[in-house]
């Protein structure tokens, strides 16, 4: 499992990475930037519920804010978010930031159901045993 959440981590520090040329680059780097930060202590057991719960919750409040948006641009097709670097269209940046929260989502949600099990799992060990 740590390997995997190493590879999580280098995904969301690149990602991190190639949005400072973004229109709104704090934004985005401090979400993929703090994610990927998770990424790190979880592949090393250490886990912040409240921390993973405060990024998630931040990631959804954007994921909400960009969704009446992503709909029409969704419609429009979204092969054009991958055919150059540069967003040339709103719905390209708009399609690619919508993407980019739902997958930190993912991630986040994975690593809170971790810390959770690890949680439950303290918790048995401590139980009196009859």
């Amino acid at each position: 499992m740590r390997i995997i959440c190493f590879i999580l981590a280098a995904i969301f520090f690149a990602s991190a990475a190639l949005q400072f040329n973004d229109p709104d680059p704090l934004l985005w780097v401090a979400l993929y930037g703090v994610t990927g930060l998770i990424a790190i202590f979880a592949a090393f057991d250490h886990y912040n519920p409240w921390v993973i719960l405060i990024v998630l919750a931040a990631c959804v409040y954007e994921a909400l804010k960009i969704f009446p948006a992503f709909g029409p641009c969704a419609a429009d097709g979204l092969s054009s978010i991958v055919d150059t670097m540069k967003a040339e269209t709103p719905c390209v940046e708009i399609v690619r930031e919508f993407l980019g929260v739902l997958i930190t989502i993912g991630g986040l949600v994975f690593f809170y159901v971790r810390a959770r099990r690890k949680q439950l799992v303290a918790v048995e060990e401590e139980a009196p045993r009859f």
